[in-house]
């Protein structure tokens, strides 16, 4: 019952967080309509609350969100389940399909992780104080080639799982158009890797966003180089962002 509590008010905390803010959520509009149109098919994985699929909607795209948690599923399925063009699956996502270990944030959900290396970097680092990682949980993988597979080859795919977003691009081996993945200071190395790997299936073009400003850094477009330079010098205070990755030109 306690249990339970912990993780309502958690989740009750990121819904005002992520959705109470109107010029966010304009921002947000902005900066993925260079990337989604009307029709487009996009996978949001690691969709936590939903405020992205909120954001590809008010876009008329469609949605696979992917989430592994019982709680934010619940979540995810009150605010989208009605919608035919938001289809919800409550699995994780890595390089194979199978079963994984995640460690819940009982009182934080949307930082829960299937990294154990992403708990051991949180601890004691600036800006994730208080975050412990107390319980486990086996659940469903699944991987992005599965996805396509499934669904058909999306326009965009948007990647936030904390600190397990390397082993999701291993599972990618079919490029699409753009992708974003999230990287924290705490794991830069995670980031590295990542841009390898998108570097890899043939992006060129890339960018980023810090924190939820929803603002690019640059003013065009640079290298995967360049990027991963940029991502050395920043500051342990930028905490976290989104790398965007693309093809072609936006």
């Amino acid at each position: 019952m306690l249990e339970g509590l912990r993780t309502a008010r958690g989740v009750i905390r990121s819904l005002r967080i992520y959705y109470g803010d109107k010029e966010r959520n304009a921002a947000m509009d902005r900066l993925y309509r260079r990337f989604v149109g009307p029709g487009d098919l996009v996978f949001d994985i690691g969709a936590h609350v939903g405020d992205r699929i909120a954001a590809f909607r008010r876009l008329e795209a469609r949605v696979v969100a992917l989430q592994p948690q019982a709680a934010l599923i619940r979540t995810l399925r009150l605010l989208y389940g009605r919608d035919p063009n938001v289809t919800i699956e409550a699995a994780a996502v890595g390089a194979r399909r199978g079963c994984i270990e995640l460690s819940l944030n009982i009182d934080n959900p949307t930082v829960s992780t299937a990294s154990p290396d992403f708990v051991d970097a949180a601890a004691g680092a600036p800006g994730w104080e208080n975050q412990t990682w107390a319980k486990r949980l086996l659940v469903p993988m699944t991987t992005i080639d599965a996805l396509v597979e499934k669904h058909g080859l999306p326009a965009f795919i948007k990647i936030d799982v904390e600190g397990f977003e390397a082993e999701v691009l291993a599972g990618l081996t079919i490029a699409v158009p753009a992708l974003s993945f999230e990287f924290t200071t705490i794991q830069t190395d995670v980031a590295r890797a990542c841009i390898e790997r998108c570097f890899s299936l043939g992006y060129l073009q890339f960018n980023a966003v810090l924190g939820e400003s929803q603002r690019f850094e640059h003013a065009n477009w640079i290298d995967a180089n360049a990027l991963a330079s940029w991502l050395a010098e920043l500051p342990a205070g930028a905490n976290s962002g989104d790398v965007y990755a693309c093809l072609g030109s936006h």
